[in-house]
C-alpha cells in the first residue's frame, strides 16, 4: 500500500490529490482502504498544521441554540430568568461557572467553548457609547 505519515506541506498536497482521485472508489476495495487511510493522515495532519479555534462562548451558544432550533426562553433554566439571558447573549454580562457548568450538561455544548474569555459590551451610562471589556470566563 507504500502509505507513510505525512511530513511536509509537498506530502500533505499530494496527499490530498490522492484522496480527491480516491474519493469515489467502490466500497470494500483495496481503492477504498486507501482512501480511509489517507484521510485519516490528512485530518491528522491539518489538526497539528492548521488548529481549527474554538467559537467563543456566546458565539457557541448561538450556534447550539440555531441548529438545535432552541429559542432565548429554552436557556432559562441554565442561564436564568429571560432578562438574564438576554444580558448574557448581548455580551451585558459574564457567563458564571455554574452557567457553563448547566450549558454543558444540559445542551452538550463543549465546556471548552464555553470557559475562554472573551468580551463583554459595556455602556458607557453618560453617553450611551459601547465599548468592547475583555472577560475571563
Amino acid at each position: 500500500m507504500d502509505i507513510k505519515p505525512i511530513k511536509t506541506e509537498k506530502e500533505y498536497e499530494e496527499a490530498l490529490k490522492e484522496v480527491e482521485r480516491l474519493f469515489d472508489a467502490v466500497p470494500s476495495t483495496p481503492e477504498s482502504d486507501r482512501y480511509e487511510v489517507l484521510a485519516i493522515l490528512v485530518e491528522a495532519y491539518e489538526d497539528e498544521h492548521y488548529p481549527i479555534p474554538l467559537p467563543d462562548p456566546i458565539e457557541a451558544i448561538l450556534y447550539y441554540m440555531e441548529s438545535r432550533g432552541l429559542s432565548r426562553a429554552d436557556l432559562e433554566p441554565f442561564i436564568g430568568s429571560r432578562a438574564r439571558v438576554s444580558e448574557i447573549l448581548n455580551r451585558r454580562r459574564p457567563l458564571t461557572l455554574s452557567m457553563i457548568q448547566r450549558l454543558h450538561e444540559n445542551l452538550g455544548i463543549p465546556a471548552e467553548a464555553l470557559v475562554q474569555s472573551y468580551k463583554l459590551t459595556v455602556t458607557n451610562s453618560k453617553s450611551s457609547h459601547r465599548q468592547q471589556m475583555p472577560v475571563a470566563a
